[in-house]
């Protein structure tokens, strides 16, 4: 009898604390009421982790946007907000530190998508459960994956450079270098594939090909000086996986007085990237819309703390390993001058009247041209 009435209270109390966990945070609710509750949900740690500071997108969109969403959902709940700096130890460490602390939910943009499945796995043996942004952990303890589809970016990209160098009447068989991303970027991987799909069927051929450490623009810089130090006039088009890159393999050309620039890609549609399509300097980038992207997360985020699943509709995607992982997928768009006015502009990307931040003096009369206001 003492065992079975232990038993008893014991599950009475779960089911109280079920009960209190998934009526918690109520400010997202209809009404908007912040009501008063002190349980953990409505006074929830949430982990942000993102991977490296040499991306601008993290600081200026994805941090901003992912908090603000948190604070209008539930007033109560905390960001604990980390940087790895491009270091996978650095950002186990932080990890570690925000479990020690008592997130309820992890929301981690790994570094390492490799390294970042034990930070996974230490969160599980915590009942913390994670949500991979923007790039896919290979883990098969994730509980949900929030990204783009990345190789519909590289897709985009690559359909983009080939189209162009057609249009300006590039022969087959002319040479084209490749850019790529982080060799530890899972999404890196993806936009290759992507890439590789189109260009590889194009006629045209890839002369070399880097994938840049840690997305760093330094050292795509100097990659590409040396492959224009080798093949000169024979590059004819630059596929960049990002902008950072994109720009860095610009700075190259220009110090190496490459005259005209060949057309080059980019992607996360940087204030700096989109400048220089303005002024003919790069070809495309690929926006991604971090504010759905950031505040998905955050809605999941705060969904998790309650006990409860995604209101969005859900896919799979499969990690390196051949985990299937329930995923929200969003659509990206390439971007050239024909379309900045309808996309970054429009969704005022940068901030309240982003065409201002764009069209600065420098770039005002490309503004005027292509009719950014």
């Amino acid at each position: 009898m003492k065992i079975a009435t232990k038993r008893a209270v014991i599950a009475s109390a779960a089911i109280l604390l079920t009960a209190v966990t998934l009526t918690a945070c109520s400010n997202g609710s209809g009404n908007g009421s912040g009501g008063g509750s002190t349980d953990d949900a409505a006074n929830a740690q949430i982990g942000l982790l993102l991977p490296d500071s040499v991306t601008a997108r993290y600081e200026s969109a994805d941090k901003p946007f992912f908090e603000a969403k948190i604070k209008e959902l539930c007033s109560g709940c905390k960001v604990l907000y980390a940087n790895a700096d491009g270091d996978a130890s650095k950002q186990q460490q932080q990890a570690e530190s925000m479990l020690t602390q008592g997130v309820k939910v992890l929301v981690l943009d790994p570094f390492d998508g490799e390294a970042a499945a034990s930070i996974v796995g230490e969160a599980k043996a915590k009942n913390v459960p994670v949500i991979s942004y923007d790039r896919l952990i290979n883990s098969k303890d994730l509980n949900y994956y929030i990204s783009f589809d990345n190789e519909k970016v590289g897709q985009l990209q690559a359909t983009a450079l080939v189209d162009k160098l057609k249009k300006d009447g590039v022969p087959a068989g002319a040479g084209i270098l490749m850019v790529n991303g982080s060799p530890t970027d899972n999404n890196a991987t993806l936009f290759k594939k992507g890439a590789h799909s189109v260009i590889d069927s194009s006629g045209y051929k890839v002369l070399a090909e880097f994938d840049t450490p840690g997305w760093d623009p330094a050292k795509a810089q100097d990659w590409v000086s040396g492959q224009v130090s080798q093949f000169k006039d024979q590059i004819k088009g630059v596929y960049a996986a990002n902008d950072g890159t994109g720009g860095g393999a610009i700075a190259a050309m220009k110090a190496a007085n490459v005259n005209p620039l060949p057309p080059v890609t980019g992607q996360d549609a940087e204030l700096a990237g989109i400048q220089r399509i303005l002024i003919g300097d790069q070809y495309m980038t690929v926006y991604k819309a971090l504010k759905p992207e950031a505040e998905q997360a955050a809605t999941l985020a705060i969904a998790l703390t309650k006990g409860q699943k995604p209101s969005e509709q859900t896919t799979e995607v499969e990690t390196a390993g051949g985990a299937k992982i329930a995923s929200i997928l969003l659509k990206p768009v390439s971007v050239t001058t024909d379309n900045i006015e309808s996309t970054v502009v429009k969704d005022n990307f940068y901030g309240p009247d982003s065409a201002s931040k764009i069209c600065t003096a420098d770039y005002k009369a490309a503004c005027d041209k292509y009719g950014i206001k």
